[in-house]
């Protein structure tokens, strides 16, 4: 799959340069044609020869690690057969960034509570809402037994990466999940992951695919086999593989989350420590959904425009710490182009809704 796709845009890439050879071939005028040759023209087939250069990267399998698969669990059922509250809670501290959540904060717990390997704490980060949600915090913390949640209250707003590091430097496990106010578990998320952890301690991180429901849907059932692979560099300059809510992580890892990203510092962190050269595994069964908000209801992710923006200026980062070459960057600068424009097309045909004839064209039909 790697080698068609990358295939295609070093196609693609080829494309664009030919074409912009034959346009500026039609200009006669001098100073135009030195202008475009000394500055747009060589900047572009830098750009270019980066690009194509990270594509043939891409396809040679002795510069990359090859992905590894390993079986972990042979998923015969969606239902172990046992509760959370039965066995040994899993050595996971689970990390909830609040802000005025008051709504659906209760169904992220439940799907904490609902799990067949519960966590040892649960840490809530009050955001500084300003609202009731910090009561609704404390009335259910009191539900459970005393110490299990720990609810804390940020001072002042700071922002998702603050709220999920202040959760993490009072978190007292070696290990810590992630998951969002809104967002929701499936009952095994946390006995497959963990099993994977435990069966290899080399691996840093660890998380799965995620899907977009209305609220109250059920999950889609397992579907064995569960594997797990290693993600690779090469995975990573293509798309985000690890949503965050469906990772966990070691607690003793030096990097943390960017403070002064309030979007994209999920894919910043999660790109610091793959670059970084530890060990990232994804589960192959989706284990979290997206709950769908109400049509009157937004968040940070729901301005395209910022999030492009600071997409950006996370890969530009990543470049100035070395992490990335130049012509990574330039590969992943053309692959974010390509995914936003497609993203775009599709809101746009989204919000147009199906096709109806106008009056010219229904008078015209008659």
């Amino acid at each position: 799959m790697a080698y068609t796709i990358t295939s295609w845009m070093e196609l693609q890439a080829r494309s664009v340069t030919f074409k912009f050879r034959k346009a500026t071939a039609d200009l006669r005028r001098p100073p135009f044609a030195l202008l475009l040759r000394s500055s747009v023209n060589n900047r572009f087939r830098f750009r270019m020869r980066s690009f194509v250069a990270c594509c043939a990267s891409l396809r040679d399998p002795d510069r990359h690690e090859r992905y590894e698969m390993k079986a972990i669990a042979e998923a015969g059922s969606d239902d172990p057969g046992r509760s959370g509250a039965d066995v040994r809670p899993a050595p996971v501290s689970v990390v909830v960034p609040c802000y005025r959540c008051a709504a659906t904060i209760g169904d992220a717990i439940a799907s904490i509570v609902d799990q067949t390997v519960r966590p040892a704490e649960v840490l809530l980060v009050d955001d500084c809402s300003g609202d009731e949600t910090l009561e609704t915090l404390h009335r259910i913390a009191a539900a459970y037994q005393p110490g299990w949640i720990r609810v804390i209250a940020m001072p002042a707003n700071g922002g998702p990466s603050r709220a999920r590091n202040t959760g993490w430097r009072q978190a007292q496990q070696p290990y810590i999940a992630f998951l969002d106010a809104d967002d929701t578990w499936a009952p095994r998320k946390l006995e497959l992951q963990m099993a994977v952890l435990e069966a290899d301690p080399t691996i840093a991180l660890i998380a799965h695919p995620m899907v977009v429901r209305m609220r109250g849907t059920e999950l889609p059932g397992l579907r064995p086999p569960v594997l797990t692979e290693i993600v690779s560099r090469r995975r990573l300059l293509l798309h985000n593989p690890f949503p965050t809510a469906s990772v966990v992580l070691r607690r003793d890892l030096p990097l943390r989350f960017d403070e002064s990203f309030r979007r994209s510092e999920d894919f910043l962190l999660w790109a610091q420590i793959v670059l970084s050269g530890y060990r990232c595994a994804r589960l192959n069964q989706v284990l979290a959904i997206w709950n769908r908000r109400a049509d009157d209801a937004t968040g940070l992710s729901d301005d395209f425009a910022a999030m492009r923006r600071t997409n950006h200026e996370a890969r530009r980062k990543l470049l100035r710490q070395g992490l990335l070459s130049r012509p990574e960057f330039e590969f992943t600068r053309v692959v974010s182009v390509l995914r936003w424009a497609r993203r775009d097309l599709v809101l746009r045909l989204q919000r147009q809704g199906p096709y109806r004839p106008g009056r010219a064209e229904s008078i015209s039909a008659r």
